[in-house]
């Protein structure tokens, strides 16, 4: 973005277009702020925004939870801007609402957006009853869009999720037998991290790396810096039966900091890590990423299937909502 930033400054004019990619990619990066504050400077310059501008607009609102100001944006836009709101427009103010923990508002918001179901409008509500540990109202959730799209893994595993951190093992068992009933396969997870201009692969669990051996050793270092400093494993999307030592060993096999160990041994200090995954990132790696960027004080982006999370001295840019 700052590369962007300084291309868009030298530039003699700016058109919509221009103003919509650098909202947008402050908002992708999880700067939803700066994208408010460059909505505002576009205002001050005249150019009208269109339909894609709101887009952007409203899921900054969202990535910051500025739940008052979404709401007068979207009004805005049809009273104001005399636009007809869209799918894409009634999603982002239900993100925004199940953010706010307004889960009956924005259930609300999605019974009146025009035409047929829009799924991304369904699934963020149900990744809010999952944040906000509602547990009911995503079992009625997960039951829309199962029916509307019942081949999508991610559906399924993300009410898992919502059994699992409500504690109910026996329901988290019954959505994986209903996901194999139906023939639905769950995606293997993948991170990638470039190093040296090689490009290096990912899988949880697998120990196939030439230099694994060196990046046990690297997280277990974490690991211990990590606890005195109060990091606790998450283990409550591991459903398995083992101990609670033999959870956390798990943990230590992710993908995602299989590949941030790896950076670290082969990179000289501070220098930033940007790490891909075509999945979610999970909770606990989400946690642990946070906490080694402090502890080693270095940038580490990643980008997931849902957005880039930008880690910087303990704190991520999604403010760990995702």
């Amino acid at each position: 973005m700052e590369d962007a930033q300084r291309v868009f400054n030298k530039m003699p004019s700016h058109d919509v277009v221009t103003w919509n990619s650098m909202i947008l990619g402050h908002v992708k990066c999880g700067q939803g702020q700066k994208a408010l504050e460059l909505f505002q400077q576009m205002n001050k310059e005249g150019v009208q925004p269109d339909s894609v501008t709101f887009v952007g607009v409203l899921n900054a609102c969202a990535s910051i939870v500025a739940l008052e100001e979404g709401r007068c944006v979207h009004q805005q836009i049809i009273e104001i801007y005399m636009i007809s709101p869209k799918s894409e427009h009634y999603s982002c103010m239900v993100d925004l609402l199940g953010r706010a923990g307004k889960l009956h508002e924005a259930e609300n918001m999605i019974k009146v957006m025009p035409g047929k179901p829009y799924v991304p409008a369904w699934r963020a509500l149900l990744a809010a009853c999952k944040i906000h540990g509602n547990v009911e109202m995503g079992e009625c959730v997960a039951k829309q869009f199962l029916e509307l799209e019942p081949e999508n893994a991610v559906d399924y595993v993300l009410l898992s999720n919502i059994y699992a951190a409500a504690g109910n093992r026996h329901l988290c068992e019954n959505v994986e037998l209903q996901r194999q009933e139906r023939g639905v396969e769950n995606q293997t997870g993948h991170t990638w991290i470039e190093v040296k201009n090689e490009v290096h692969s990912f899988i949880a669990g697998n120990q196939d790396h030439p230099q694994m051996i060196e990046i046990h050793t690297e997280l277990q270092r974490l690991s211990g810096l990590m606890h005195d400093v109060g990091y606790v494993p998450d283990i409550k999307f591991v459903l398995h039966n083992e101990e609670e030592e033999e959870k956390g060993f798990q943990l230590c096999h992710h993908s995602v900091k299989l590949a941030v160990a790896l950076g670290l041994i082969n990179t000289a200090p501070g220098t930033p890590l940007r790490v891909i995954k075509n999945l979610r990132v999970c909770e606990d790696c989400h946690t642990s990423t946070k906490f080694i960027s402090k502890i080693v004080g270095r940038a580490i982006m990643v980008r997931d299937a849902n957005r880039f999370h930008h880690f910087e001295d303990g704190v991520c840019s999604c403010l760990d909502y995702w």
